[in-house]
């Protein structure tokens, strides 16, 4: 399927397997076709000529890295601000 659809990531492989899964590889085929012309559609332009909406790709989520420097600046830019007699930033967490 990859020879009719322009893939650009990991995500993207993910989805189109979903795909063929949910409507088959024939539809996914033909409207690749369809769409395709002189080139590779996008899987998005795919799907939508399809009518179904893929599930949202899997978040990786990051590790909590240390946060210390960053943490030491914004503590000396809320001294600086009280300094001049300005609200200090607030901690959104």
């Amino acid at each position: 399927m990859n020879h009719l659809i322009r893939i650009l990531n990991d995500d993207d492989s993910e989805t189109l397997a979903w795909l063929c899964k949910h409507v088959g590889d024939v539809r996914v085929a033909s409207a690749a076709r369809h769409l395709g012309g002189h080139g590779k559609p996008y899987l998005s332009a795919v799907c939508r000529y399809l009518g179904v909406r893929p599930p949202a790709p899997n978040q990786r989520s990051r590790p909590v890295e240390d946060c210390t420097v960053g943490d030491s600046y914004l503590a000396q830019i809320r001294q600086l601000l009280a300094q001049r007699g300005e609200t200090p930033l607030k901690r959104h967490v």
